[in-house]
């Protein structure tokens, strides 16, 4: 009976070599997805002082081809065996990040940003249907959790890194150890298993005959658009989340008419450092990572009013930054000291705003749901993403960069005070609702 039990239980994740060894080459290639950012940001709008148009169509070279292109890079995942399509992924990387150093026009950036992302959405569905080949089915959930932590964790962790290394040791240094960090991943992913390794008898028979007859298997083929509004209905049914997501989405959209920006706020102050803005940065890299290990502590706030609370914070930074910047005289000790308080404490409800909504996220959608219902979050996002710096560069060249930066922070403000008070009040519904129910039945 002793070892039938220790047939069925599965190992825990961290003995699965396959998998630690997927998730550090995630981790390390996830963290180059973002490392070059702060390098190009500084490139173009500070050295080469681009315009508020210019720079957001760099936002938007950079995160269109994800939007554009997902269906069809996972449906190439689901055709071609994933260790080498992640590999090829990383090895294009190389190339394209080492071509930034050499770039001396911003066309040439446009070109390089679509290439480089065109690789990105390639590696991305190629690892999540890898995860489906090496861990069993029963601990897919939690697999799918800790690859959602390592990309979210990166893109908090990639931008503030890359502040500094533009701040400590200049761009070029920034794009050469970019490009290092996906030859490790690559060289990293020849150690993961090209085959499947987790399957039942009856889904090999059928993968076998699916693959003999040249065609994908029907189980990895799933329409993207049915998954999607499988996504949606599941979000709108948890408690809290698609109220949440809707709060997150807002929070993102409007700090993005101010955050796409950021170069061309700091270009308002003379003698401006190029390293400004690398260490605003990574001090809002800190403010978040000091969020994210603090939000669990505080017990007494429920997610939701974390959320709301975080996105206030937000909204009176960004509107104190942009107020500072249209009253300081120069760019001196003083405000360079104060703009990099302001985003560490940016960070922080960054931090506040999106730790609480994983966490959420996480705790209620089921395992067999996980997968669409991320992949549909991650499609809002992006979303958001794209339209808030289209909109930022328009109150910028209408208005001026420092009135967009206050109309973002009254926004974000008003956004989260509101979500607060809705929750607060449903709360209190609810508590009423509940002493009645108790009165009445005599509980």
């Amino acid at each position: 009976m002793t070892n039938e039990l220790t047939v069925q239980v599965p190992r825990s994740l961290k003995y699965n070599r396959s998998f630690v060894t997927l998730m550090t080459a995630q981790a390390i290639s996830n963290l180059g997805d973002w490392l070059h950012l702060l390098a190009i940001l500084t490139l173009v709008g500070i050295r080469w002082n681009a315009t508020p148009w210019e720079i957001t169509f760099t936002t938007l070279c950079a995160a269109l081809p994800v939007l554009l292109t997902g269906p069809f890079a996972g449906a190439l995942a689901d055709r071609v065996n994933r260790k080498w399509l992640m590999i090829a992924a990383d090895g294009a990387r190389i190339v394209i990040v080492g071509g930034f150093i050499f770039a001396d026009q911003i066309w040439h950036v446009y070109v390089l940003l679509i290439l480089k992302s065109l690789f990105d959405v390639v590696f991305s569905p190629a690892k999540n249907g890898k995860l489906k080949e090496i861990v069993p089915q029963e601990q897919l959930g939690q697999a799918v959790s800790i690859s959602s932590v390592i990309e979210q964790m990166s893109k908090i962790i990639g931008p503030a890194l890359g502040g500094l290394l533009v701040a400590a040791f200049g761009i070029t240094w920034c794009f050469v150890l970019d490009s290092a960090s996906f030859l490790i991943s690559g060289i990293i992913l020849l150690w993961i298993p090209g085959a499947r390794m987790i399957q039942s008898a009856s889904q090999n028979v059928e993968h076998v005959r699916k693959e003999t007859a040249g065609v994908a298997p029907s189980g990895e083929q799933a329409a993207f658009l049915k998954d999607t509004m499988e996504g949606i209905r599941m979000l709108a049914s948890l408690p809290q989340v698609g109220t949440s997501l809707i709060l997150l989405a807002s929070a993102i959209l409007f700090l993005q008419f101010a955050d796409s920006q950021t170069v061309v706020l700091f270009r308002q102050l003379p003698g401006i450092s190029s390293d400004l803005l690398g260490w605003c940065v990574a001090a809002s890299g800190v403010g978040t990572l000091i969020a994210a290990m603090s939000v669990q502590k505080w017990k007494k706030a429920g997610h939701v009013v974390k959320m709301g609370l975080g996105t206030s914070m937000m909204g009176l930074v960004i509107g104190a930054a942009g107020m500072i910047v249209g009253v300081w005289p120069h760019a001196g000790l003083g405000a360079t000291l104060l703009l990099i308080s302001l985003f560490a404490l940016a960070g922080v409800g960054i931090g506040f705003a999106i730790v609480p909504f994983q966490i959420l996220l996480q705790e209620q959608t089921p395992e067999s749901m996980t997968g669409r219902v991320f992949g549909t979050v991650g499609s809002i996002m992006t979303a958001s993403n794209i339209m808030g710096p289209v909109v930022g560069g328009f109150l910028v060249t209408s208005f001026g960069v420092v009135p967009a930066f206050i109309c973002s922070g009254i926004l974000l403000t008003l956004l989260g005070v509101m979500h607060v008070m809705i929750r607060r009040q449903k709360r209190n519904s609810m508590d009423g609702s509940l002493a009645a129910k108790s009165m009445v039945t005599g509980e």
